[in-house]
């Protein structure tokens, strides 16, 4: 077999790995059929159209939003087979949650010790901890938000059925 041929059947098969897929002759696999396939895969992707209906649904989104707005608001994964969506809405967090000691947090406590809380805006949306300040060290205060088995914020996910 020539080195062509080789090259041109991994192009072909790494096409089908990918999210929503165009694969050989033409045919294009479903984001279900991916997701059921290959079980976990941690890879956010944007919304195809023909779900946009069921991401209105799941997240209670009016029709005053354009399609192509949820679309591009609205990502797609895969845990346990299915189909998982993440609507980024009010600043939600779609990636993985953020479990690590906030570098944010730290900066913020060593020009604000003794803080009660610290913003958001300095640790970043995807923690998954309130965070204090004791004298200028910052110090996880509790953890407000579960993580899924995968390591993303359970309360952002939904699956699609």
């Amino acid at each position: 077999m020539s080195n062509s041929l080789v090259t041109a059947g991994l192009v072909v098969i790494a096409a089908c790995f990918g999210g929503v897929l165009q694969c050989a002759a033409g045919q294009t696999e479903s984001v279900r059929t991916h997701c059921a396939r290959v079980g976990e895969d941690d890879r956010t992707r944007p919304l195809r159209s023909e779900l946009v209906a069921d991401a209105r649904r799941l997240f209670e989104i009016g029709a005053d939003l354009s399609s192509e707005f949820v679309a591009t608001a609205t990502v797609t994964r895969c845990m346990n087979g299915k189909v998982w969506l993440c609507y980024v809405g009010a600043n939600l967090a779609c990636g993985k949650a953020d479990v690590s000691h906030s570098a944010g947090a730290a900066a913020f406590c060593r020009q604000n010790p003794g803080s009660t809380s610290v913003p958001m805006s300095a640790t970043g949306h995807a923690t998954v901890y309130s965070w204090k300040c004791v004298g200028t060290r910052a110090t996880i205060d509790q953890q407000f938000e579960r993580v899924d088995p995968r390591g993303f914020i359970a309360e952002n996910w939904k699956a699609l059925r």
